[in-house]
């Protein structure tokens, strides 16, 4: 056996051929819309499929399981679920905003529930699918070749209706993908008819009249207009888009929380799940229960845990925290013509749509005209029968092959033979010679008029205008369908929401070992018996604190890090590793941690909060709270260190004053104490020189106010100096000799 017709290539070669024709079969035949009308080729073979079982929008309803075997069959070689699930989507008014698919049956909710079996569901189209076909059948569009071979498929359909941006659509091909969301076609239908007006129109003026998406399931849009624009100019973006609530006032100033639209696409019974689990984590402290009172219309209910709650801050958590606020993305990739995926901008849609229609009208005119001419040529035939009624009788009575004969008798054609044969005798006596002449009239004046139109485009515009004005009337806002179901409303303003509405505030208390194994124990009334450590371990660090609190830790390598104390491993175990938590070599490198509120206190509180950065070699400077509150878990580089030197020590300086005295003491125990107003505040840096060495390096720090002197510890007994005048100097001085009594280990606290 001989083998013929081999083709020596890569296999890299290979391979991308056919992941590249798998590419553009999956854009052009599956994932991305058509602009013309908006729909994907499973879409458009649905409503086609429906058309062909003449379920109109007045007739009967059928099986969605003879439906989808038609589709199936005929046009859509693929699986039956997928067909079906499209079918649904296209019925369900909760997810299309203009639905093309009538159904009839359990076809889904808002929930997330599916929809009954096939077998169970029934279907016809509604008139906005027949909108979308208006015209079919007067060669107003291409067909092709199905799958098979045995019928034909449309291509694209006339779209009397705007419905790519009327329903959007969304899909992910490979390598790109569409996400259109829905408007109101009121609206598209102004814009439509500016555009006809006033060519020249701006993305700003259509703007005015399409102010923004308008979703089946309502909401709120609180997107700012100049990012709405940008969104629209760029064909790529994303609207924001909240949840309508209000508040129902009860008995006795008791209040609660009515939510009665949700975002588009999310799902109520997630929702509330979501929700549930934030409380029963303790994320909502400031939200007692979520009730779903919910029948065919939404309705969550949202108890406060007390009165005294600012209704605003409560949904601002929940905003933060939930899918009541969402992001909707807008990626315009559409095909042009059919063909070509882009990314088009608003304008550059309405202008396709609108050079298809003028498409449509020259296709759909042709042909009627085509129609008039045929008949008009029928018409003359049966004026000349009509005349000549008794020779054409005894033609057709006594000739053996009338039709040549009474072509040549009359001079007539063909097709008026042919018409003239195919009489039946009881039409005989309609023919009649002034309805005949009536409808050869009024043909003939339809044919001038369809022939002035092909021939001026102003009249072309002003028929498409016509038809879209009868449209916005259709579904203008006055009707049940057609009125704007999501309010426009500005950008919110910033609401500060307190710690406190996202993490209930408990006392616990920090415990780190020397180890570095770190947790967090309810309550601060924590005896030390009852810590226990690993083996060869021992405590180092028990701080109280709070679960809004974040801890602050400073090591040797200059960086600060921050974790939320709600974060730390809870229970009587041993923890986890704080290395695990933020990017340390080893917990020995750690030389401060210490609980901070972070926010913002009124009144600038946390602007004065500050703290005292030192390095062995004596330098330092004084560093804001809220430069280095909020960092990541890799740390903010504060300290910028030089060669040995490490980073030494943070102090805290919240409860101090510029005119407070600073006293420091280095391993050579000279000591030197100067104003705390001499030590800059900067944001990063080696700092300035706190104390001059010539051997040895930084000890230890205190700050203290002059007239309670400065003390120590010896021997566990306080010890107070109140005549400092021997270690006054200026900032970077080398001081002198520490008074006699000092503690060895050159320590204030002994």
């Amino acid at each position: 056996m001989s083998v013929q017709n081999v083709s020596d290539i890569s296999f890299e070669q290979a391979l991308g051929d056919r992941y590249l024709a798998y590419a553009l079969s999956t854009i052009t035949s599956r994932s991305l819309p058509d602009v013309r009308d908006g729909l994907k080729p499973v879409h458009r073979r649905l409503i086609y499929a429906m058309q062909q079982l003449r379920l109109n929008p007045t007739a009967n309803f059928k099986k969605s399981a003879r439906v989808v075997g038609d589709v199936m069959g005929k046009f859509h070689p693929h699986g039956d679920q997928s067909i079906y699930d499209a079918l649904v989507r296209q019925a369900q008014d909760f997810s299309m905003r203009y639905p093309l698919i009538d159904g009839q049956g359990n076809f889904g909710n808002i929930d997330g529930d599916n929809a009954a079996a096939m077998r169970y569901t029934e279907a016809r189209l509604t008139e906005v699918a027949a909108l979308l076909m208006e015209g079919i059948d007067e060669n107003a569009i291409d067909f092709r070749t199905t799958y098979d071979g045995e019928s034909e498929e449309p291509i694209v359909f006339p779209a009397a209706f705007p419905n790519l941006l009327a329903n959007g659509s969304s899909g992910i091909a490979v390598g790109m993908a569409t996400s259109i969301p829905p408007h109101n076609v009121a609206e598209l239908c102004q814009g439509l008819m500016l555009l006809l007006d006033k060519p020249e129109a701006s993305l700003a003026d259509l703007l005015e009249l399409i102010p923004g998406p308008d979703f089946p399931t309502g909401g709120i849009l609180v997107e700012g207009k100049e990012s709405i624009l940008k969104s629209y100019t760029s064909g790529r973006g994303s609207f924001r888009l909240r949840a309508r609530w209000e508040t129902e006032q009860l008995k006795g100033g008791a209040w609660r929380i009515v939510v009665t639209e949700i975002p588009y696409q999310v799902g109520k019974s997630k929702l509330v799940e979501k929700i549930a689990e934030l409380l029963s984590e303790k994320k909502l402290p400031l939200l007692g229960d979520v009730i779903d009172e919910s029948t065919d219309q939404v309705r969550l209910v949202l108890e406060p845990k007390s009165r005294l709650v600012d209704a605003d801050v409560l949904m601002e958590s929940l905003f933060r925290h939930t899918d009541l606020e969402t992001r909707i993305s807008l990626n315009m990739n559409v095909l042009d013509g059919g063909k070509t995926p882009r990314v088009m901008d608003l304008k550059q849609v309405l202008l396709a749509f609108l050079n298809h229609r003028r498409e449509v009208l020259t296709r759909r005119s042709h042909h009627r005209l085509k129609q008039i001419a045929d008949r008009l040529e029928v018409l003359a035939g049966y004026l000349i029968a009509y005349l000549n009624i008794d020779e054409v009788i005894r033609i057709i009575r006594e000739e053996d092959d009338p039709k040549p004969v009474m072509m040549a008798r009359f001079k007539l054609t063909d097709s008026q033979t042919e018409a003239i044969l195919n009489m039946r005798l009881r039409s005989l006596r309609k023919l009649q010679e002034i309805e005949i002449r009536q409808e050869h009239a009024a043909l003939s004046k339809e044919q001038t008029e369809l022939t002035d139109l092909l021939q001026s485009v102003p009249q072309q515009w002003k028929r498409i205008r016509a038809d879209i004005k009868v449209l916005e009337k259709r579904f203008g806002q006055h009707t049940p369908l057609g009125a704007r179901r999501t309010t426009l409303a500005e950008a919110p303003q910033v609401v500060l929401v307190p710690i406190e509405a996202i993490i209930e505030r408990e006392d616990v208390t920090i415990i780190c070992s020397s180890k570095g194994w770190i947790r967090a124990i309810k309550g601060h009334q924590i005896s030390s018996d009852d810590l226990k450590y690993k083996d060869g371990d021992e405590g180092r660090y028990v701080i109280p604190a709070q679960t809004t609190d974040k801890l602050l830790i400073f090591a040797t390598n200059g960086r600060f890090y921050t974790l939320g104390v709600d974060k730390l491993p809870r229970g009587r175990g041993h923890g986890e590793p704080l290395r695990l938590m933020i990017d340390l070599d080893t917990t020995e490198d750690v030389i401060e941690m210490m609980a901070v509120k972070p926010g913002n206190p009124p009144n600038g509180e946390e602007s004065l909060t500050r703290y005292l950065l030192t390095s062995t070699d004596g330098r330092g400077f004084q560093v804001s709270a809220s430069d280095i509150l909020s960092q990541t878990r890799g740390g903010r580089q504060v300290m910028v260190l030089a060669g040995e030197e490490k980073a030494k020590g943070c102090l805290d300086l919240s409860n101090t004053t510029p005119e407070d005295l600073i006293a420091i003491i280095g391993e050579n125990r000279k000591l030197v104490i100067y104003p705390l107003s001499e030590i800059p505040t900067l944001t990063r840096g080696r700092g300035v020189t706190l104390q001059k060495y010539r051997q040895g390096a930084l000890s230890d720090i205190k700050v203290f106010r002059e007239e309670e002197g400065l003390t120590w510890h010896r021997n566990g007994k306080p010890v107070k100096e109140t005549d400092l005048r021997p270690w006054r100097a200026r900032r970077g001085a080398i001081g002198r000799l520490a008074p006699i009594g000092f503690p060895r280990n050159n320590k204030f606290e002994g």
